[in-house]
């Protein structure tokens, strides 16, 4: 007979949990390092008594609760509980931790049903799109039916199985519910498969019924099994490695564009060992910023609407774009303009196979590092020559000289709600890039930011840059933060957020007081959506509705006043250190002092929003009303055709 013990659903999940551990080349580390979690009626009696029971039964036994630091296997079964403030946000921590963790260790998200459900949507999206592993457990509605309706239940009059949990299927790469006890094991299994699968990794769901949570069943102690699960690293076929080595080796101007797929393969130093051999110069997308360092002699930064200048001029005459672990997602193709040249071809390396058909490309599914090791190998003798070579250092170093100039930006003032002249954002982003250590991480999101530093950040560390823009959400910046400085508790984390973003979810900063993580928030202030108010202003929309103004009582609309809205005080109020500056050398100050310190403390800043960074030369294709009575919309739409027409759909394929 097999041995079993009685545990609830519950205490069943948290015990499993506890002992999963993913392996890549031989490292093992536990998979989940802890539990972030919000109580409500719908998991503290359930999921929230088991993570108690299980935290107070390692503590007896010499454990402890709380963040566990990386590799800390003193607490071995232990879910570390951490409370959150936001369950959106709660779910971004884990994810930013999955990411620089490269995805082989993440966090649970355990919360209550109804909105404390499906506030956490926002978060399964954004892990989904970016690929990331997160393991979200939301409370369910009864399945036993025997109080309905429920507080928070969803009622249809056409069927009655349907919760707002069913609001996960799509944004989850695995769903799941749990009606019965006897489900869980299967679930849990598949679950683990997911999640350290590279092509298939992202949101994960289980929803846990209330009563279900707590129902008591006798389980095979084999389900407690210390497992391992091994995050594989497929081989390239060979035909499709030597057909790829083959177009390569008959290119004149070859570009690679490096996704997110080079950190999470580990393939930064295979990228740089095929780059060095071969001459073939690298475009960056978001994700694929650091894969290599921006002073590397074949890095020409970032590429597509947010990119450099250099790479999307060698981008504009590529004969052969090597897409290595990107989505090529609108911002890295510039809407499918970047790639201009008549005969192009493209070679995609990937570990997820709808990705390796796009621009009708040749397709290589595989590991990105192994398939860089194999090109190196057959391209042996190939390289570039000296000419293109020459053509795009020189277009690197133009560009070098711009980032330097816009970096210098210290007294300026374009009209914007700043009266004063001060410091550009430009300029905020070279003082922290110039005064933080090279393993010093910057973290970011949505808003203006994004793109100026996806253009004007010199990356000197593979894990130096961070930021999400698969989803690119507003309020990810403050949680994102708190879940890289638990992975990587050595490196100081710079997270720069705007006004707007500040406002949608600060609220993680009470997070951060309570577990004593320390970050850097650098906190612009630019009195309304910087980002969105350039973009309107370009698309004949004249930055209608993106200021922080009163409403004027004589026209009826938002051009009042500036808005008395004290974001310090606000950031202060959670018992922060706050020093607010307006020059260089107070920033420079205030940096030195943040790291110095031992607690998460915030710099705040004025700039004007109507300072731009410099042009990536490049489009983005945000529709314009095809007919307007407004003559700047008339006029914007002129220069969108214009760039429309420029539009490749690339439906040859890559041979």
């Amino acid at each position: 007979m097999t041995e079993t013990v009685r545990l609830t659903v519950a205490q069943a999940m948290v015990r499993f949990l506890g002992v999963q551990y993913s392996e890549s080349d031989g490292v093992e580390q536990k998979l989940f390092a802890g539990c972030f979690g919000i109580f409500g009626h719908g998991n503290v009696a359930g999921f929230g008594q088991a993570l108690l029971q299980a935290e107070l039964a390692s503590t007896s036994a010499g454990g402890r609760g709380g963040v566990v630091p990386p590799g800390d296997d003193t607490a071995t079964g232990l879910l570390p509980y951490i409370l959150g403030r936001n369950e959106q946000a709660m779910v971004h921590s884990a994810v930013a931790y999955a990411r620089m963790k490269n995805r082989l260790q993440t966090y649970v998200v355990s919360t209550s049903v109804g909105p404390g459900a499906t506030n956490m949507l926002t978060g399964a999206a954004l892990a989904t799109i970016n690929r990331l592993p997160v393991l979200l457990v939301p409370a369910d509605t009864f399945a036993d039916r025997s109080a309905s309706p429920l507080l928070q239940e969803l009622e249809l009059p056409g069927t009655g199985d349907i919760t707002v949990n069913d609001c996960f299927r799509p944004v989850s790469r695995y769903f799941d519910r749990i009606w019965r006890p006897e489900q869980l094991p299967a679930a849990l299994l598949s679950a683990m498969r997911v999640l350290t699968d590279p092509a298939e990794t992202g949101a994960v769901t289980i929803c846990l019924p209330q009563d279900v949570q707590a129902e008591a069943y006798d389980w095979p102690l084999d389900l407690f099994d210390r497992r391992v699960w091994h995050v594989a690293r497929p081989l390239p076929e060979r035909w499709a490695v030597e057909a790829a080595a083959d177009i390569i080796r008959s290119a004149k101007r070859p570009l690679v564009v490096a996704g997110g797929g080079v950190h999470y393969s580990g393939a930064v130093d295979a990228l740089a060992a095929f780059c060095e051999a071969t001459g073939i110069p690298v475009g960056q997308s978001q994700a694929g910023k650091g894969s290599l360092v921006y002073d590397h002699p074949q890095c020409l930064g970032a590429i597509g609407s947010t990119g450099t200048t250099a790479s999307n001029a060698v981008a504009a005459e590529a004969d052969v774009v090597i897409g290595i672990g990107t989505r090529y997602g609108d911002f890295t193709t510039a809407s499918r303009t970047a790639f201009q040249s008549p005969d192009v071809r493209f070679v995609n390396i990937n570990v997820a196979g709808m990705d390796t058909i796009k621009q009708a490309g040749l397709g290589v599914q595989a590991d990105a590092r192994e398939s860089l090791e194999a090109l190196t190998e057959l391209l042996e003798g190939y390289r570039v020559d000296d000419a293109y070579v020459a053509r795009y250092t020189e277009l690197d170093a133009t560009w070098d000289a711009t980032v330097t100039a816009a970096y210098a930006e210290t007294e300026v003032r374009a009209g914007g709600p700043t009266q004063a002249g001060g410091l550009s954002q430009n300029a905020v982003i070279g003082l922290v890039n110039e005064l933080s250590d090279p393993r010093d991480v910057v973290v970011c999101a949505a808003g203006s930011m994004p793109g100026d530093l996806h253009k004007l950040w010199r990356t000197r560390d593979p894990k130096g840059y961070h930021v999400e823009y698969g989803y690119s959400c507003m309020g990810y910046e403050v949680a994102g933060g708190i879940g890289v400085r638990m992975a990587c508790p050595d490196r100081d984390v710079f997270v720069m957020v705007g006004d707007g973003s500040y406002l949608m979810m600060a609220t993680e900063l009470a997070t951060a007081v309570q577990e004593d993580i320390k970050i850097i928030m650098v906190l612009v202030q630019n009195h309304g959506y910087a980002s969105i108010g350039a973009l309107s202003e370009s698309l004949g929309s004249q930055r209608f509705g993106t200021k922080y103004r009163y409403r004027n009582p004589a026209t009826g609309r938002l051009d009042g006043d500036l808005l008395p809205v004290d974001l310090a005080a606000n950031a202060a109020s959670f018992g922060l250190d706050v020093t607010k500056v307006a020059t260089a050398a107070e920033f420079a100050d205030a940096v030195k002092v943040a790291k110095a310190a031992e607690h998460a403390v915030v710099i705040y800043v004025e700039t004007d929003p109507l300072v731009d960074a410099p042009s990536s030369e490049s489009w983005w294709d945000v529709p314009v009303s095809a007919t307007s009575t407004l003559a700047s919309t008339q006029q914007a739409r002129q220069v969108y055709d214009e760039h429309k027409a420029t539009q490749r759909l690339f439906l040859q394929p890559s041979r």
